[in-house]
């Protein structure tokens, strides 16, 4: 008889086991995350509405305070403004097609030298 590879597939769905937790952590923790950032997102654009709302009301007053008052709500709106296009765009969403670029791009340039070099 043949001796069998038993000892080695214990350990190799052993493995398959640990990198599946491992991915499902990761899953979870990215869908926590993203959970997260829309209830922030839910929320400021709920107050750049009810700020929005404020600023049409005071726009027509003439007292200073109200001036005031609307001076720091228009930079609250600002910064809403600023984290809610944030929100879009994050480096870990881009970082995965910036070095696929990076990677497949410098290797297009790589091989148009190559092919120039032979070529010229």
């Amino acid at each position: 008889m043949k001796p069998s590879n038993q000892p080695s597939q214990p350990s190799s769905e052993k493995n398959l086991s640990l990198e599946f937790a491992k991915a499902l952590l990761e899953v979870e923790d990215a869908l926590m995350t993203l959970k997260a950032r829309f209830e922030q997102v839910e929320r400021d654009r709920n107050l750049q509405a009810e700020l929005k709302q404020r600023v049409a009301e005071l726009k027509n007053s003439k007292l200073p305070e109200m001036r005031l008052e609307l001076k720091e709500i228009q930079a609250k709106l600002e910064v809403l403004e600023i984290n809610l296009e944030s929100q879009l765009f994050s480096w870990n969403s881009v970082k995965e097609p910036f070095w696929q670029i990076v990677r497949f791009g410098g290797l297009g340039v790589i091989i148009g030298w190559i092919l120039k070099s032979y070529a010229g």
